[in-house]
């Protein structure tokens, strides 16, 4: 599952692209990785009807059933959303955008970096000026413990989607990729539409949706990238 992204663009690029009116961030670093239960941008609907540029903590809060010690670390992908967990996060008030321009797959050989011992990964993106994209998420107010030296506390939190690969990233993540909105229209649906409607977004994304920017030394094999279609984002 995706663990990692990374953002390199500006507030204005999101907030044009979301219509987001109201910007409560601060300043945004120009290129920034995000890591589970750390704080990031999304775009969502505030309590007062206003599209609001925010910063969350990745990370949804965990099924009980699913939690181990005393701390939640939090969600960070969600496949299943008719699971009973999920289903009071689906209206438009919990839905939220992902502002993200490459996100990274472990591996699957085991090659780590000599230094860090951590797993090298793949980075995929829309093409290799690496544009702006979103990821389709889900956020709430929780109230619990993150990190136990930090104790209980109030947070906002988000996740995002994930459903079926594509050709592309299957070879490298069997189980799942994350579900991608490319253009104004799928992220306004998104924000806006009834849950009947919004659910047909969590569809696999077409095989050339992507290619690989990033990639470790010793390769496996992955399908050829047909020329990405920049006309369609």
């Amino acid at each position: 599952m995706c663990n990692l992204y990374n953002i390199t663009t500006s507030q204005e690029a999101i907030r044009q692209w979301t219509r987001a009116l109201r910007d409560i961030i601060g300043n945004l670093e120009p290129s920034i990785d995000i890591y589970p239960n750390q704080p990031a941008p999304v775009v969502r609907n505030a309590a007062d009807g206003s599209r609001e540029l925010a910063r969350l903590r990745w990370g949804m809060p965990t099924p009980p059933e699913r939690m181990r010690g005393n701390a939640d670390s939090g969600t960070t992908n969600i496949r299943n959303p008719q699971y009973a967990h999920w289903q009071p996060y689906l209206g438009v008030e919990n839905r939220c955008v992902v502002p993200v321009t490459s996100f990274a797959e472990p591996s699957p050989t085991p090659e780590k970096d000599p230094e860090t011992g951590i797993q090298k990964n793949y980075w995929f993106a829309v093409n290799e000026e690496r544009p702006l994209f979103f990821f389709a998420g889900l956020w709430t107010r929780w109230h619990g413990v993150r990190k136990v030296k930090e104790g209980p506390g109030d947070h906002e939190v988000y996740g995002f989607m994930t459903t079926k690969p594509n050709a592309l990233i299957a070879p490298i993540h069997e189980k799942a990729m994350p579900v991608i909105l490319t253009s104004q229209e799928e992220t306004e649906t998104w924000l806006t539409a009834p849950w009947s409607e919004a659910r047909k977004l969590q569809r696999t994304a077409p095989d050339d949706a992507l290619v690989i920017v990033e990639k470790p030394a010793t390769q496996i094999k992955v399908p050829a990238q047909p020329p990405a279609q920049a006309s369609l984002f």
